[in-house]
């Protein structure tokens, strides 16, 4: 009695699982007293390579699959323009000269740079690339990301299933600057870009396609910490990196809070962009400030106010009008105790400013009475 395709890929796929080789089918057909050459034509359509079967999948499904390799990806990179926004704000401090020198010369540089929060490492990077017309492309790390997130993978589109570059991947055809923000945060995942850090590119494994680096490629990490985890419990989340991970990056820049006089004039470039006049209080935020970053090195206090916030509180005094309203908005997520020392703090330093009731100063979201 003849037997059907149907017939001989199940039976074959029961003895030998659903790859199978010209010795399991030879095998096969001593056992069923077949012929080889006969059964091997029932089995063409799920040829995959000379003398090799997948029972699972069908030319027709190899085909759609080869199809779908060949398929764009969801936003064509010609659609994009990555270069940054070039910020008139922006004052270069620390290590931004050296870091654009690293960009600018289109080597394959990687490069590590560590802070405190808030501190303008991933602004110094992105005005890099802005001033130099350099290409830009930010993945912020969480401890979710992984291998997906960052080469690829398949998505729906459209109802159809097509291969989508991940980050990395753009970034390396493009021939632009990878910039992996808060990268100390990653877990082992991470480790998918092992051969990337050594310039080599990558081979997509799920399409069967090598990609080069494109001239310019470069990938530029920022951390909170060096990739030890964070001893003080400051950055929770933090992990500690693989150190060949951590040997690829051949440069590490440590990134301080800028000075009294560059802090100052980047409030001051903030504050006029904003329409704030009020140079009295930038040049006190900013010794407060210093006060404040003097004392948590020394121990004194748990806590720091970064540049960022600083931006932060003239941003608020823009809106609200009222010195006292936007320190307080903007040192609320600090505990009561901090929060507390720090408007005081700012009180001893601006004797125009008009401290609030205690009733006031402890309770959040109501509206601020008095105040300069």
């Amino acid at each position: 009695m003849p037997m059907s395709p149907e017939y001989v890929v199940t039976s074959l796929q029961a003895l030998y699982g659903k790859n199978v080789t010209t010795s399991d089918v030879r095998a096969w057909c001593a056992m069923n007293g077949s012929n080889y050459q006969t059964i091997t034509n029932k089995l063409k359509d799920h040829k995959v390579g000379r003398g090799k079967w997948n029972l699972e999948v069908t030319q027709e499904k190899v085909q759609e699959i080869e199809q779908t390799y060949n398929s764009p990806a969801a936003m064509p990179a010609i659609e994009q323009n990555l270069i940054p926004q070039k910020d008139d704000s922006f004052v270069k401090f620390g290590n931004f000269s050296d870091l654009k020198k690293i960009i600018q010369s289109r080597l394959f540089y990687p490069t590590f740079i560590t802070g405190l929060s808030g501190n303008g490492k991933t602004l110094s990077v992105e005005q890099s690339c802005a001033q130099l017309g350099r290409e830009l492309i930010r993945v912020n790390i969480t401890i979710e990301t992984d291998e997906d997130d960052l080469i690829g993978g398949f998505r729906l589109v459209d109802g159809a299933t097509v291969w989508h570059n991940g980050p990395v991947i753009e970034a390396l055809q493009r021939g632009a600057v990878l910039l992996l923000d808060e990268i100390d945060l990653a877990s082992n995942k991470i480790l998918c870009l092992q051969s990337i850090l050594e310039g080599n590119g990558v081979f997509l494994k799920k399409i069967g396609k090598f990609i080069k680096p494109a001239k310019g490629f470069n990938v530029i990490a920022t951390a909170n910490t060096k990739g030890k985890g964070s001893d003080d419990g400051r950055f929770i989340g933090t992990n500690v990196l693989n150190e060949a991970f951590l040997e690829r990056f051949p440069v590490t820049f440590e990134q301080q809070y800028p000075t009294v006089k560059t802090e100052q004039k980047i409030l001051e470039n903030v504050a006029s962009s904003l329409g704030v006049t009020d140079d009295n209080f930038i040049s006190r935020l900013v010794d407060w400030a210093d006060i404040i970053r003097k004392t948590f090195k020394d121990g004194g206090v748990d806590e720091v106010i970064s540049t960022r916030r600083l931006v932060h509180i003239v941003r608020a005094y823009s809106i609200f009008g009222n010195k006292m309203k936007a320190l307080q908005v903007c040192v609320n997520r600090f505990d009561d105790e901090t929060k507390q020392s720090f408007i005081e703090l700012y009180d001893k330093i601006d004797a125009d400013f008009e401290m609030p009731t205690e009733t006031v100063v402890s309770t959040y979201g109501v509206d601020i009475q008095g105040g300069a």
